[in-house]
């Protein structure tokens, strides 16, 4: 394989597929920390391995504090948002429940449902979005049912960008003594989120986007006194004789060794996220945002997709080109344009038959905490241009 590949020569703006470069710092350390004690932690007493059991452990601390919880023992590490979702989907959800989720969804979460539905018999319903992209939480309460277990409800839209109000949904949750559980895969890391004060029951998250970690990391946090099933079984290094997977957090939810180079990222990407504050790294990306929407809606043949509102938004957009498929799009913003987007349904199909982009999807631009003003100039510009070759050959 090349590893020579120049990716500086690339305008990166598939930001919410991973955020891409990622602070080279934070690399750099996980990388030493995990050459000076990268063994399997809590399986022995030595001195590396308590070192490496410390590292884990505060970064259980570290990030429960970040996401407003008080219980660094409910944050359990998993692989992605996805393998978190399924963690509580399945571990939450039994023949004869009712769940409700809504039309913004991604595929991590309409699978582990549809599944649940078609294989164990879990009642199941879609709330569609409104005007704007938002979810209305009147709407979804009015879905209760006697047997309605589940709410599963994404914070941020990987295709539009809208942030649903999630406070006011937990509330209404709360209230009828519903779990709540968030898909904050396009949230974490890029807007304040505390689950204690939005009645989140379960939080999961993936590590490789706005919290700036590595692939391959990311976990779930669960409210004291909601308890998931386990779903899955192994060691954990602790009380080896016993013959069922332990009960108490957070090895009721893991199972065998953890990724500790992976979590050793996540612990130096939280003081690098507190170095630069989220304030200012969200400000930063939705001026930027703001300049690449606003000169995208102005080219003749582009058509944006969901919301231009900046209010409750995350820095995601989607446009397509009349007369020119979203795919072959992508392909001449790479090839002739050195840029990077993404095209297609996104992993969320539902959002795109009702914004009707059902068939070939949209293209996709997404800002990161690394994009520059050039990288946005150069993306409207690309567009303007591939646009132009359509109305010129019309």
């Amino acid at each position: 394989m090349d590893l020579s590949f120049d990716s500086g020569k690339i305008i990166y703006l598939d930001n919410a597929a991973t955020t891409f470069p990622k602070p080279r710092e934070v690399l750099q350390q996980a990388l030493d920390a995990y050459a000076h004690f990268g063994v399997n932690p809590g399986r022995s007493g030595y001195d590396l391995c308590m070192v490496a059991g410390e590292l884990v452990f505060e970064t259980r601390k570290v990030l429960a504090t970040f996401l407003g919880g008080t219980k660094p023992e409910r944050l359990v590490f998993a692989a992605n948002a996805t393998d978190a979702l399924n963690l509580a989907i399945q571990g939450l959800l039994q023949s004869g429940d009712h769940a409700i989720t809504t039309t913004v969804e991604h595929n991590s979460v309409i699978r582990p449902l549809n599944h649940l539905k078609r294989d164990r018999g879990v009642e199941l319903d879609y709330v569609p979005f409104e005007a704007g992209g938002i979810v209305d939480p009147d709407e979804i309460a009015r879905r209760f049912k006697p047997n309605t277990k589940v709410v599963v409800v994404n914070h941020g839209s990987n295709v539009i960008g809208t942030i649903q109000p999630v406070a006011e949904i937990g509330r209404r949750c709360r209230e009828r003594g519903i779990v709540l559980v968030v898909d904050a895969a396009q949230t974490a890391g890029v807007i304040p989120i505390n689950v204690e004060a939005m009645c989140i029951d379960v939080l999961c998250f993936t590590g490789h986007k706005s919290l700036l970690g590595p692939t391959g990391t990311g976990g779930l946090y669960v409210r004291e006194g909601v308890e998931v099933r386990h779903t899955r079984f192994g060691g954990t290094g602790v009380h080896s004789a016993y013959p069922y997977h332990l009960e108490e957090y957070p090895y009721r939810l893991e199972a065998g060794t953890g990724n500790v180079l992976g979590i050793a990222g996540l612990y130096f990407a939280q003081q690098y996220l507190a170095k630069r504050g989220l304030k200012e790294i969200y400000a930063h990306e939705m001026e930027l945002f703001a300049r690449l929407q606003e000169g995208l809606e102005h080219i003749e043949g582009v058509t944006l997709h969901g919301t231009t509102s900046l209010e409750r938004r995350l820095p995601v957009l989607s446009f397509t080109i009349s007369g020119r498929d979203p795919a072959d799009v992508g392909s001449l913003l790479d090839v002739d344009y050195n840029i990077a987007a993404r095209t297609g349904l996104h992993c969320a199909p539902l959002i795109h038959q009702q914004l009707g982009t059902g068939e070939r999807g949209t293209v996709r631009f997404s800002v990161g905490p690394m994009n520059e003003r050039a990288h946005v100039d150069a993306a409207v510009e690309a567009v303007k241009e591939i646009a132009a070759e359509v109305q010129a050959g019309a």
